[in-house]
């Protein structure tokens, strides 16, 4: 009787795992990068397509744009007095020699970014009082120059500094954001985590919703969801994306 040979069964396909979360203190950094990178962007769009003398919209896209610079601005504090020194501090000398170097290129960048930012406000006055095209587009053309420096310098930032928060405790990073505090209202900063989420893949939504203070998760449920959603509406005529 004639041997049948068995063929083996294959073997299953590996399933790729899911890359690893950022620590905390990367997927802080990310997320305010991602919010500026798009929101300059958006504001040059909306600014293109405004009437010139329609003061109401003028206003509005100003103080969307003064909200996003004191963001940013108040990022670049966090980092220049809390979060690099306290990476120094956690890293071993020869790299801390190392990240010195790059801190220092970061902050030429930053510097450049925060002065792109006072051209905005001034353009944004500027267009307040004349509502002229020609103040529309300067506008305009501010918002899309901060948007490709803020390009640049996060990009840079991401691939340089980033990587090294893996040193930073989270008991640390706990103790700096604590200590960092806020300058915005509590019905702005609903407004920037309204952004944030909507930006966010639905993983990286759901740690950063875990991760907020019990009263803030409340308010956004209660409110803030609801207010970020007709706020959207306002400024950019469409809802936000689900």
């Amino acid at each position: 009787m004639p041997t049948l040979a068995v063929r083996p069964a294959p073997s299953p396909t590996p399933v790729p795992s899911a890359p690893a979360a950022p620590c905390r203190a990367t997927a802080h950094q990310l997320v305010v990068h991602r919010l500026a990178r798009r929101e300059f962007r958006v504001l040059a769009r909306l600014a293109t397509w405004a009437a010139a003398d329609d003061a109401a919209r003028t206003a509005a896209l100003a103080a969307h744009a003064d909200l996003v610079g004191r963001v940013l601005l108040h990022h670049h504090a966090l980092e220049r007095e809390l979060i690099w020194p306290a990476l120094l501090r956690e890293l071993p000398d020869r790299d801390a020699d190392r990240a010195r170097d790059r801190i220092a290129d970061w902050t030429a960048r930053c510097a450049r970014v925060d002065h792109l930012l006072r051209d905005i406000s001034t353009a944004a006055r500027q267009w307040s009082v004349t509502g002229t095209g020609a103040a529309r587009d300067a506008f305009a053309m501010a918002c899309l120059v901060l948007a490709g420096a803020v390009d640049e310098q996060t990009g840079e930032e991401e691939r340089e500094l980033l990587p090294l928060l893996a040193a930073l405790p989270a008991q640390r990073w706990s103790e700096i954001t604590a200590s960092a505090g806020c300058a915005l209202s509590g019905r702005e900063q609903l407004f920037v985590l309204g952004r944030a989420l909507e930006d966010a893949p639905p993983g990286e939504r759901s740690r950063m919703l875990a991760a907020l203070p019990p009263a803030t998760r409340t308010a956004w449920r209660l409110s803030g969801r609801r207010r970020y959603r007709a706020a959207v509406i306002r400024l950019r005529g469409e809802p936000p994306a689900p």
